[in-house]
């Protein structure tokens, strides 16, 4: 029988199970609730959802619960928890009496109530067992039967709803295979009941959240929904699923925040926006916090209860998944988010409930995680860990500043008030924590009651966090840590231990190029070392300050003046002077020599002018200013006649690299940040910018870490450096100077007297007690005093002296140490034939060794065959005396060899004379001559080398019983000459030279083609016709000496013009010419004039042809031929070329005159003696006709020949 409706439904399992409703025989089902509940959960069902979600296997499990109408779900109920996702009606019923009478009737009433509800997903079980089948035989209905009637009275086309189970609790094969099939039917119906439900209850959760920019939308209404669905996968044992749903409701609620922080507003962000009152932090030990689940359904929940619950649910779900550290990740970012969404929100809070609410939060975590993870655990991924150690001991040391806990005299009474406020605010502690002794509550709650309870707490923390840091490698993070460690100690006014802290932060800023913590670090050890007394210390790291950029102007006057402070105490005369390093009180800017060259002569007047950049914001009066100078006499030389690399060049002007106003070295810098904007658009419109930021593209480079040790060029910025000042021989020393803040110029008279190589090794600039010293000067500053022998030398003024003509050459004489007196003169001996062509005297011009202009003079010359004699004006050491000479070499006729001399070994010793210059091939011959200088008891001897321009060769030729000569004269250098007079003579016979050379021989045509191909095409096909065009250009104007080139001319009515005849041809049997192959031009006789000529040709075959050939000649008109009487040498040249013997198809335009010259030349004899006068060519001599398109080829494509073969089939 059923129960009541009244009494409460029977629930047979834990509540975190899908509900499945029981109706019929309650005591039937209690039979065979244990096998069911075992055997239910073993067999995994593949879980198909919809929107293309990957499939999952589940393993089923339910809560069997009794059946009543208020189970049901009432319309508009979204809750799936209390949802019952089956309904199953049990039954043994075996006999039809008891069907009709009772079983049917009841069958009736609960299809009813849940068709009346919309619930569809039930099943009717109908169990069979041998026992009620004896006791009732006589009515008994076949199961079959019975199972009919049933599916045929409820389950109409759903018969699967009709299941029979048969003999549940018996142990046969018959019951196995029952049970399988209907745990197979259960698992089935029920998973198909989650599908449709929970797709129903997603889609009315899409469309709920989709209104959320409608009025009256609430946040904690749909939280609740989508916890719901949360909870059901949650209870499937999909925790990923679940875990899914709140980072869904984490990220919608992040997006609104930051909305509402644009100015784009939710109204129900009002709730959240109330004054915190309570920061208990984090409860992660309880799976769901019941009471902050309930504010957030009444809607009464505060910004941090909010998050405080999410998270939880999160954590208890990333510890089911078996992934502690994400917790860690995952909290950090929510402590810092929370922090900055309180500021968006605008959340008013008492001082340090934040900090409170932090702290508890971060220990919360860390016992958390300690609390399902063993020590091994723990060490190996203390890198996910070390983040909540550090920020909460950071949060700690903010609530000791602020409740007086850090001061040496202790907590004010304000500080006292508020600290009892902040203990107010935590409210009572959990009853999950009340008998732990390391509960985040009790430890903040101790910590906040003593100074000494909260130095303990804070130590604690920060080693710990110190050490977990070093154990990882984060050697910056443990670095930082250790500042706040200093900064507390020197609150504590105890900067011995806070010595060591700073210095390690400042050694890693330094190395790393972080301007502003270095400043910010510097300050606090300048303090500290005040403190401790250590005064050569304080005085390096205020000289640091004091040239700091990053600092107000006040703060570095007043480091100032800390350092001026402590120069001008009165002590005793002989107290040692503290020396601290000048790099960071003024820096070398630029070194200059005067005059500007770092190489002099001894004796020489030298100043050196130093650029100094001072660092410091005010003037400061120097007592003197000193640079030591070292000398190495071995470098020291005498530079002697013979030029070359003797001594290295040293720079005038040094320069010095600056490092920047911080004093952070540049090699400390590193690389340079490459930076790169990002910017997200909306997708919807790309002209809408949502949001735009930075990117670091070479991370991985900035954030290097660098070696803690310094490098060896690598000045050390945090410890004062030892300097030393040598004791060298020689100072360079400036008094009273003045440092004005910038650039400051001090002069320095250096000494050159002695000969070497001088070093500028340190510089020192003293103020009182104080010395600022530059140990090293780099890069190294170095000047050479040397001596120099007299040098002489004699060069050309051209790049080639030529033969035969007057050629001018450079005396130079360089005096070294020597001083010409007046009566000094250089002899000069001639060995070979060189002529020197100069008058009595010649001008002659002095200068310094700088090359300035120093004075000008007269030299006076005598000169006898073999000797010049010059005399010399008067010059001081160290210039240079320069003038001219002008020699003549005479072009030999011949050029004699001297006489072989034979060598010790028999070998015949070769002394060419002359030789063929390597890029001109003009012969080159050397004169030499030796100087006798006053200076020195040897000959100087000198040497200099003439070209001859010319190239002269001749050849005989003969032509019949007649010689003639033909010289050829070339002219191989770059001088233009104009041969005039030239002449053949015979010295030794009578022989009669005619001269031939009547007309200079010239170009006077020149001659261009060009190939088109036919009208539409690129290029010449093949058997297609293409176009010549010749053009044929007169260069010069016919000379009128009655020459050759004007035989041809005619002179009609004032114009006066030339006959060519033009010819073309193939002779490589590649073209067809067609039409006019030859013809005859009048060209004007204008320069310049042109003539065109088109001729139609065809290329026989395919590939680069030669251009066909372009013949032009001279055509001599009857008049001109008869005029003429050649002899017999012009008869064989006429005769060779007249057109009577030329081809009849090369004639062209001169048909008649080819049909008149034939009648006559075979006619009869008496004709013979009356010749008529003929027209006949004439060729031009070699060079008067240029071709510009002689070994031209042009590209010939092959023809597209399409050929059609007809086939008759039959």
């Amino acid at each position: 029988m059923m129960e009541p409706p009244e009494e409460k439904p029977i629930i047979y399992t834990m509540e975190n199970k899908p509900i499945v409703t029981c109706a019929g025989d309650q005591a039937l089902f209690t039979s065979l609730y244990t096998p069911l509940a075992q055997q239910l959960p073993r067999e995994p069902m593949e879980w198909r959802r919809s929107y293309g979600r990957a499939p999952k296997m589940i393993h089923l499990e339910a809560n069997f619960v009794q059946f009543k109408e208020e189970l049901l779900p009432k319309e508009g109920n979204k809750a799936l928890l209390t949802f019952p996702f089956l309904h199953i009606y049990w039954t043994d019923c075996c006999d039809t009496e008891v069907y009709k009478a009772s079983v049917r009737d009841n069958m009736m009433r609960w299809q009813g109530n849940l068709r009346l509800h919309g619930s569809a997903d039930w099943v009717i079980v109908v169990v069979e067992t041998s026992d009620a089948k004896k006791k009732n035989k006589t009515n008994i209905l076949p199961r079959s039967s019975l199972v009919d009637k049933i599916r045929n009275d409820f389950c109409n086309k759903q018969n699967d709803r009709c299941v029979v189970l048969s003999d549940p609790l018996k142990d046969s094969s018959r019951s196995q295979e029952s049970w399988s099939t209907f745990l197979l039917k259960l698992r089935t119906l029920l998973l198909m009941s989650f599908t449709q439900n929970l797709g129903r209850f997603e889609e009315d959760m899409r469309t709920l959240r989709e209104k959320r920019n409608q009025p009256g939308w609430s946040f904690c209404d749909y939280f609740m929904v989508q916890e719901e669905l949360a909870f059901v996968f949650e209870m499937l044992q999909q925790f990923e699923d679940a875990l899914l749903q709140y980072d869904e409701l984490d990220a919608l609620f992040t997006q609104c925040v930051l909305n509402f922080g644009a100015g784009d507003g939710a109204n129900w962000l009002g709730s959240f926006c109330s004054p915190v009152k309570s920061w208990t932090g984090l409860l992660l030990r309880r799976p769901i916090d019941m009471e902050k689940r309930d504010g957030i359904q009444r809607g009464q929940a505060s910004l941090l209860e909010l998050r405080s619950y999410l998270f939880c649910r999160q954590c208890t779900l990333l510890i089911f998944l078996q992934r502690p550290w994400e917790v860690t990740q995952r909290a950090l970012e929510l402590l810092h988010n929370c922090v900055q969404e309180l500021c968006l929100l605008e959340v008013s809070m008492l001082e340090g409930a934040l900090d409170c609410w932090v702290f508890l939060s971060c220990l919360e975590v860390l016992h958390r995680i300690e609390g399902c993870c063993d020590q091994a655990q723990l060490e190996a991924n203390v890198s996910h860990t070390v983040g909540l150690w550090a920020y909460a001991t950071d949060k700690l040391k903010s609530l000791g500043y602020m409740c007086g806990l850090v001061s040496e005299k202790g907590p004010l009474s304000l500080e006292l008030n508020r600290t009892v406020d902040l203990l107010a605010g935590l409210g009572d502690e959990n009853a999950e924590t009340v008998h732990s002794l390391q509960s985040p509550y009790k430890k903040l709650k101790e910590a906040l009651s003593s100074v000494e309870a909260f130095e303990r707490h804070y130590l604690e923390l920060s080693h710990a966090a110190v050490e977990m840091y070093r154990a990882i490698g984060r050697m910056r993070s443990a670095r930082l840590v250790g500042k706040s460690l200093a900064e507390f100690y020197m609150r504590k006014g105890n900067p011995e231990q806070a010595e060591s802290f700073l210095q390690n932060a400042l050694r890693s800023y330094v190395s790393e190029g972080w301007s502003l913590p270095v400043t910010h670090t510097r300050k606090q050890m300048a303090e500290c070392q005040k403190l401790l007394g250590k005064t050569e210390n304080y005085l390096q790291t205020s000289a640091l300050l004091a040239g700091d950029a990053n600092l107000t102007n006040e703060e570095r006057i007043h480091f100032c003046q800390e350092i001026l402070t402590f120069a001008n105490q009165s002590t005793g005369s002989k107290a040692q002077k503290v020396a601290l390093s000048m790099s960071y009180f003024a820096q070398l800017k630029q070194l200059q020599f005067r005059p500007a060259t770092a190489t002099v002569h001894s004796g020489t007047a030298l100043q050196v002018e130093l650029c100094l950049r001072s660092l410091m914001p005010v003037a400061v009066p120097l007592e003197q200013l000193a640079a030591s100078v070292h000398l190495n006499l071995e470098q020291g030389e005498t530079i002697g006649n013979t030029r070359g690399p003797q001594r290295r060049p040293y720079p005038g002007t040094v320069l010095f690299p600056l490092g920047n106003s911080s004093a952070v070295h540049p090699s400390a810098a590193g690389p340079s940040l490459e930076l790169e904007e990002i910017q997200d658009r909306s997708p919807s419109d790309p002209r809408t910018l949502n949001s735009t930021g930075m990117v670091c593209k070479n991370t991985h480079l900035v954030m290097r870490r660098h070696d803690s040790s310094p490098s060896p060029d690598t000045p050390n910025l945090v410890s004062p450096v030892p300097v030393v000042m040598d004791d060298g021989a020689k100072m360079l020393m400036s008094g009273d100077v003045t440092l004005l803040p910038g650039n400051n110029s001090i002069v320095f008279s250096v000494p050159s007297q002695e000969l070497g190589t001088y070093t500028l090794r340190q510089l020192c600039a003293t103020v009182g007690q104080v010395q600022f010293v530059l140990p090293h000067i780099s890069p190294l500053v170095q000047y050479e005093v040397y001596s120099q022998e007299p040098q002489l030398t004699v060069e050309p003024l051209t790049d080639q002296l030529l033969a035969g003509l007057t050629q001018r050459a450079k005396v130079r004489l360089q005096t070294g140490h020597y001083t010409v007196k007046k009566e000094d003169a250089l002899q000069l001996t001639k060995i070979d034939s060189m002529l020197i062509l100069t008058s009595s005297s010649c001008p002659a011009t002095i200068f310094n060794s700088t090359a300035e202009l120093v004075g000008e003079s007269v030299l006076f010359i005598q000169s006898s065959d073999k000797v010049t004699c010059i005399s010399l004006p008067p010059t001081p050491p160290y210039h240079t005396l320069e003038f001219q000479l002008e020699v003549l070499c005479a072009i030999p006729s011949d050029l004699i060899r001297p006489e072989n001399q034979r060598l010790t070994n028999g070998e015949i010793r070769q002394r060419p004379r002359s030789y063929s210059h390597p890029d001109n091939h003009m012969t080159a011959i050397n004169q030499r001559m030796s100087i006798d200088c006053p200076w020195s008891i040897y000959s100087t001897p000198i040497s200099l080398t003439f070209y001859i321009p010319f190239k002269a060769k001749h050849s005989l030729l003969s032509a019949g019983n007649r010689k003639y000569i033909q010289v050829c004269l070339q002219n191989v250098s770059d001088v233009t000459f104009h041969l005039m007079d030239q002449r053949l003579t015979d010295h030794e016979s009578s022989l009669e030279l005619q001269s031939l050379n009547t007309k200079a021989q010239q170009t006077l045509y020149s001659v261009r083609a060009e190939i088109m191909p036919a009208a539409g095409q690129q290029n010449c096909h093949s058997g297609s016709l293409c176009g010549l065009e010749m053009s044929i250009t007169r260069l010069a104007e016919p000379e009128d000496d009655g020459g050759t080139e004007e035989k041809g001319q005619t002179e009609t009515e004032e114009v006066c013009s030339t006959k060519l005849m033009y010819e073309v041809a193939d002779s490589s049997s590649s073209w067809v010419v067609y039409g006019r192959s030859s013809g005859l031009v009048s060209m004007p006789a204008d320069a310049n004039a042109n003539y065109k000529v088109q001729v139609e040709l065809m290329p026989l075959f395919a590939g680069h042809l030669p251009f066909p050939d372009i013949k032009v000649f001279k055509y001599l008109p009857p008049s001109a031929n008869s005029a003429s009487q050649p002899d017999t040498d012009s008869c064989v040249e006429n005769d060779t070329l007249s057109l009577l013997d030329r081809p009849l198809d090369n004639q062209g335009d001169t048909a008649s005159i080819r049909s008149q010259g034939s009648v006559h030349s075979v006619g009869s004899g008496e004709h013979q003696s009356r010749v008529l006068p003929m027209p006949c060519l004439e060729p031009f001599s070699p060079g008067q006709v240029f071709n510009h398109s002689q070994g031209c080829q042009v590209l010939v494509l092959p023809s597209t020949d399409d050929h059609v073969l007809e086939i008759n089939a039959t």
